[in-house]
């Protein structure tokens, strides 16, 4: 797991250990285009990327795609959850994140099952402080709940600061 601030490094390190583990890894991207500036952005990684990736797109089920034998770079964690999370509201209801979490970790565990080389992108959005905005505190409460979930399966984790790569957690 590769975590970090916006900016920090987090998507290159995280390609560049791929890379140096398959000579075509996959990239599953979870975001959704929700505008031109971002459309711009994902396609400046794809460019980045080059003809040596496979890309998989999937916004939610991730366990659907059979990636066996294979190194996956799923970029990222935060704009899967954060898909969970706005398809996760009733007509009017809170946003239950206890029952998301559960979705989201039954659905982490289906497809890290396979027999592949994982590696997940995430980032710290509860380092900027307490929000004065109630969905915002549900958000940052899951996601930095997910992000310990993931951590706590991961045989390493990597934090990310200003692209210096720090070791948190494995060998």
């Amino acid at each position: 797991m590769i975590t970090g601030g916006q900016r920090s490094g987090k998507s290159r390190y995280g390609e560049q250990l791929a890379e140096q583990l398959s000579e075509h890894p996959i990239y599953m991207a979870t975001a959704r285009i929700w505008d031109e500036e971002f459309e711009r952005r994902v396609q400046r990684h794809q460019e980045r990327r080059g003809d040596r990736w496979t890309t998989i797109e999937e916004e939610k089920w991730l366990s659907q795609h059979d990636v066996t034998g294979k190194v996956v770079l799923v970029d990222c964690l935060t704009l899967w959850c954060t898909n969970f999370f706005f398809d996760g509201q009733g007509d009017g209801q809170e946003y239950d994140v206890d029952a998301l979490l559960r979705m989201m970790e039954d659905e982490f565990e289906r497809f890290t099952r396979q027999d592949a080389t994982f590696i997940f992108v995430t980032n710290e959005v509860g380092c900027g402080g307490v929000s004065e905005n109630a969905l915002q505190r549900r958000f940052t409460d899951l996601q930095g709940w997910l992000n310990q979930y993931v951590a706590s399966r991961a045989d390493e984790v990597i934090l990310m600061v200003s692209g210096i790569a720090v070791k948190v957690k494995g060998r």
